[in-house]
């Protein structure tokens, strides 16, 4: 893994960046203490980073879970009951690993997972435009994009307009524009900007923006537009700051309940992001699924145990550090140590990076992740590929990740069947200028009840005094509604004057007596 140290620093520099703010903002999200998100993305670095399979996966406290955490804070009763359930929910995830279950991320279609990825990039546009002006009302991870108290994505960028700070706003602009710089044109310039990551040198100009403009009224940056980090006043008020389960609650059916709630939601979103982390590396490695689901059971176990949120696989965090070139497990693991090293050394210098600084490292993650040509790409491959995509998308940002990935996988089963109903069948008469009632219908490779419809509607169209040529040499599976339908056609047919050859591997039969009995006579291997 130190082979590709001088990758994996810079980009673990930048996931460090990006995760400080989103662990106190899950955090503040989710109705925890503060310092509880710290611990996650700490342990997610560290423990999970070091045990997970994954190459450039990042794990951390997930905007996913914090609806999921608030309610169940509430309903145990205490935060410390709640961590008995975290803990439980990590037993369950190793169960799960050890069960195999990581392959149900594979099972999620192509198109949802790429809406999945654009749908969050969107999200983070549109959380971080707010803080890129200077407009704090509204906390980081909020998971509504509509909300009665004017608490939503929507209301929030409207009052935005309304709430513009100019020092905020003119750092912000800096930043980003640091950024820009160090993509298009510094990187490709010499090592030293490689190794020197533009959001470092922006987070490093944003201190010191806010350091010398403390004394203006009109470009001051306020205390509320900073990033936040608990300040323990000493060693005791630090280690003060951690809480532990009371394990007397295990006997409570309802943590039970949020524990299997917490592993199998976890388990989803960290499998559907190892997917989707998987189609952004470029090296296209493939993480081991159910070492990642072992990986995340104990880091979950170990949070829960002194006082952090449950813990996933993030797409956010896991994308800039793609992005930012990170190539092993080092950049996951050096990022929880800074996260460590700066929460005990450095707070109060942390707490002099101005939020829309991150907003403009935020900005560009989440433009990378929704790319416009993407929307075109998708747009071209066709509807069966760009309906669930888009569902996928909306449903994301209007109601939320996991509501969008079902809608997603709802629509995707949905086009399924529809070409499975389209599929079922090739259905010609002989001769297109001859009219000798020869009809021919050739059945396809796989036929389940999902046909029946269209198998029934092309068997009632066939012509009085016809024959019918039913070919399954090229089917390997029939389902018995279908056979049921094709004895009951049989009896119809005579009536009808149709006559009917069946055409199978056994050679050619006129009239079969039972379809039931002749396809139970099939060798297995047809």
């Amino acid at each position: 893994m130190f082979k590709t140290i001088k990758n994996d620093l810079p980009a673990s520099i930048v996931v460090f960046f990006v995760a400080l703010p989103l662990c106190l903002g899950i955090a503040l999200a989710s109705g925890a203490p503060l310092f509880s998100g710290l611990i996650a993305g700490i342990i997610g670095g560290t423990i999970v980073g070091a045990l997970s399979g994954s190459k450039i996966g990042v794990s951390g406290p997930a905007a996913g879970l914090a609806a999921i955490v608030l309610a169940a804070i509430t309903t145990l009763g205490s935060f410390e009951n709640f961590l008995v359930a975290v803990v439980l929910g990590g037993i369950i995830q190793l169960l799960f690993g050890v069960l195999k279950a990581g392959i149900i991320g594979y099972y999620f279609p192509s198109s949802v997972i790429k809406g999945m990825l654009t749908g969050i990039g969107i999200i983070i546009i549109l959380k971080q435009i707010p803080h890129f002006f200077g407009y704090d009302a509204n906390p980081e991870g909020d998971l509504f994009f509509f909300k009665v108290d004017s608490k939503g994505t929507f209301s929030e960028l409207i009052n935005t307009i309304n709430h513009i700070k100019l020092g905020s706003t003119l750092v912000g602009i800096i930043g980003l524009a640091i950024l820009l710089l160090w993509d298009k044109v510094l990187s490709k310039k010499g090592k030293i900007f490689q190794l020197i990551q533009g959001p470092l040198v922006a987070v490093v100009v944003g201190v010191i923006y806010y350091v010398a403009t403390q004394s203006s009224d009109l470009l001051a940056i306020s205390p509320s537009h900073l990033v936040s980090v608990p300040v323990p006043e000493d060693a005791s008020s630090f280690f003060g700051q951690f809480s532990f389960p009371n394990f007397g609650a295990i006997t409570n059916p309802d943590v039970w309940i949020v524990a299997f709630t917490i592993a199998l939601v976890a388990s989803l979103e960290t499998l559907l992001c190892v997917e989707a982390t998987d189609k952004l590396d470029p090296n296209k490695n493939v993480t081991p699924t159910n070492r990642e689901l072992l990986a995340q059971g104990v880091g979950n176990i170990i949070s829960g145990m002194i006082g952090g949120l449950p813990i996933t696989q993030v797409i956010v965090r896991s994308s800039a550090n793609i992005q930012s070139g990170g190539l092993s497990r080092m950049s996951a693991i050096i990022h929880g140590f800074l996260l460590i090293i700066s929460v005990i050394l450095i707070p109060k210098l942390l707490n002099m990076i101005p939020l829309s600084v991150l907003a403009a490292i935020l900005l560009i993650v989440g433009y990378k992740l929704a790319k416009p040509k993407l929307f075109k790409s998708m747009y071209d491959l066709g509807w069966k590929q760009s309906i669930p995509f888009t569902m996928t998308v909306l449903g994301i940002v209007f109601i939320d990740l996991l509501s969008g990935l079902a809608l997603g996988l709802i629509v995707g089963i949905v086009v399924i069947l529809i070409k499975s109903y389209q599929n079922s069948h090739f259905l010609h008469k002989e001769g297109e200028d001859v009219d000798d009632g020869k009809v021919k219908m050739t059945l396809a490779e796989e036929v389940t009840f999902f046909n029946k419809g269209a198998i029934l509607k092309e068997l009632d169209r066939i012509p009085e005094n016809s024959l019918l040529e039913l070919d399954v040499r090229k089917t390997r599976y029939l389902d018995n509604d279908i056979i049921e339908i094709l004895d009951d056609f049989a009896f119809k047919a005579k009536e009808r004057h149709i006559t009917i050859k069946l055409v199978s591997e056994r050679g050619t039969v006129e009239n079969p007596p039972s379809y039931i009995e002749f396809f139970k006579l099939r060798p297995k291997s047809a």
